[in-house]
């Protein structure tokens, strides 16, 4: 990064006030009477009430518009394992992200874990402050049972953004360049270079979406994962292919789908070539994807391409995803965050992608025009729509599958932060 950027980057999270987050008051504090409201002897009242019955905590209390963004610091947005105080810019950042598209309150928690069984075990024990868990850089493979462990101990949603935000954008994007290219997701030969969180959740989600298991080739650092292999964890066993493909060649000739969360360069012209006909390419690697797509469409006219880079067409963004899936799980007060609703946000973004896009979403990239095709498969982040098309898809999902405790709310559809929960 250019130093001026560099510097740029710590002006802007320590001016004038150190970090990007504060704590307001949604009560008045102003005369004697407000203070005896709101703390002693005031508060007693509502003590009194949730210990009755805990679930007024949601009435009386700011738990149910309150996301804990909770790392242990072991896989820090492309960086590594730099320790759980490094995390806390990123997990402000998250919590900027809830507040500005989904009026989601949030509080980062930075956890100094020895074991994932200590940081299972902290987490649990506060769990009852929150209305929903956002798990956010915790490394492969501990991520998947941790994530698991607390679901299962968790009377509120817990959702490792890392493995399904990627995915629920990611798949979303992939069934819309698969209906441009004229294929199918039952037909589609998919490969996936990348064994980790966002990796495994995403050909997961694929499945359940449609994909062929057995279409499937997943590559981690040893090549293809493949049945006869000795040396997989149980996550990466899940998608051991009974095939002779070794390499990344191999598994690419002929392919329909390319799928990169490994690292920078890592798929070359040459290997581009070796892709069927219309190939679709998620190069989702950052700072730098597998292959620069200027470069991917200078070896193939044909080529649908994604990436997670922001000034190029159909960026992979997390933001499309999790601020809007907590959101509707918020408002049915949703125990958990489970397949249903997941299925149900790839569809309402998949959907939004072939509408017609708003005029401040164009002025704010600063385009004439915008309509579906290979360099428009994935919304944007600014368009205020996904709010009001996801959490609704999501809540409605929860409703139907039974793990909401709250009807359909009456205010749905959202069109905007200031109509959500709390606000």
């Amino acid at each position: 990064m250019p130093q001026d950027i560099k510097q740029a980057a710590l002006d802007y999270h320590s001016k004038p006030i150190p970090g990007k987050l504060s704590i307001e008051l949604t009560k008045p504090a102003a005369t004697a009477k407000d203070l005896a409201m709101a703390y002693s002897p005031g508060v007693a009242e509502p003590v009194r009430e949730i210990a009755r019955d805990p679930e007024l905590a949601y009435q009386y209390t700011g738990k149910g518009n309150l996301v804990g963004v909770i790392t242990d610091g072991t896989a820090i947005l492309g960086l590594g394992n730099l320790g759980p105080l490094a995390s806390k810019p990123v997990m402000e950042g998250k919590g900027v992200l809830f507040k500005c598209f989904a009026g989601v309150n949030s509080m980062d928690i930075e956890v100094n874990a020895e074991s994932p069984q200590a940081f299972i075990d902290t987490v649990a024990r506060i769990a009852d402050t929150f209305g929903g868990i956002n798990l956010e850089d915790i490394k492969a493979p501990e991520c998947f049972e941790i994530e698991r462990v607390l679901i299962e101990q968790c009377s509120i949603p817990v959702f490792h953004d890392d493995q399904h935000g990627t995915a629920i954008v990611t798949v979303a994007g992939m069934l819309n360049a698969l209906e441009l290219a004229g294929k199918t997701i039952e037909e589609a030969k998919v490969v996936c270079l990348g064994a980790g969180a966002a990796a495994i959740a995403g050909m997961k989600l694929l499945v359940a979406c449609g994909a062929k298991s057995e279409n499937i080739y997943m590559l981690d650092r040893q090549g293809v994962i493949h049945t006869n292999r000795d040396d997989l964890n149980q996550y990466k066993a899940m998608f051991a292919n009974n095939t002779s493909k070794r390499t990344l060649d191999d598994a690419l000739e002929g392919a329909d789908v390319f799928v990169g969360l490994s690292g920078p360069n890592l798929m070359s012209p040459e290997q581009l070539k070796l892709m069927a006909a219309n190939p679709i390419v998620f190069a989702c690697s950052n700072p730098d994807p597998e292959i620069n797509p200027d470069l991917a469409h200078a070896t193939r006219n044909d080529v649908i391409m994604a990436t997670g880079w922001s000034d190029y067409p159909n960026q992979v963004n997390n933001v499309l995803a999790f601020p809007f899936i907590f959101r509707g799980a918020l408002d049915v007060r949703a125990s958990k965050i489970n397949e249903e609703m997941k299925i149900a946000a790839v569809h309402a973004l998949k959907e939004l992608a072939k509408e017609p896009v708003p005029a401040d979403v164009l002025t704010a990239y600063e385009l004439d025009s915008l309509e579906f095709g290979p360099e428009y498969i994935i919304p944007k982040a600014t368009d205020k729509r996904l709010l009001g098309r996801i959490s609704s898809a999501v809540a409605q999902a929860a409703v139907d599958s039974g793990v909401a405790r709250l009807p359909f709310p009456a205010h749905y559809p959202l069109e905007s932060v200031d109509d959500a929960y709390g606000n």
